[in-house]
């Protein structure tokens, strides 16, 4: 299937799904945040095709997302790692978790996290970085393009 091709859009979220926006590609980056490194434990967790995997690791280096180091030489072989871009999509995916735990039937967390200052499990929740509140659809308002709060 034919995809469209967001990258030159005027729009964050468009930019954004235009790397992070195939059914595979949050998936390899939850396994990635669970400690997955390996194309092979990649592919026997996921049950993706090589090829598919082939393509959506190669990219998400490309984007900048997941880092690759050689740690075999015969044959090549190459372990992955979250990027600083990487590390900062883990919230995103937490919070597209919560949100399939809310509203999904009978879906368990695809990994439960404990957050280490206080030690409790960590769900997400998006909150308003000025004054923490909590954010719902009803406590905003858009800006016109090119206007400032």
């Amino acid at each position: 299937m034919k995809r469209n091709d967001f990258s030159q859009w005027d729009c964050a979220l468009a930019r954004t799904v235009d790397v992070i926006g195939d059914w595979w590609t949050p998936l390899i980056l939850r396994d990635a945040a669970r400690g997955v490194t390996t194309f092979d434990d990649f592919h026997l967790s996921l049950g993706i095709s090589r090829n598919t995997l082939t393509q959506r690791l190669n990219s998400l280096v490309d984007h900048g997302v997941l880092a690759k180091t050689l740690y075999s030489e015969r044959p090549k072989r190459y372990r992955y790692a979250l990027t600083e871009q990487g590390v900062d999509l883990v919230p995103v995916l937490m919070a597209m978790a919560s949100w399939g735990q809310k509203w999904l039937q009978d879906v368990s967390p695809p990994f439960r996290v404990r957050h280490k200052r206080c030690g409790h499990e960590a769900t997400a929740m998006v909150v308003c970085a000025c004054c923490g509140e909590p954010l719902a659809l009803s406590d905003l308002e858009p800006l016109p393009k090119g206007e400032s709060a």
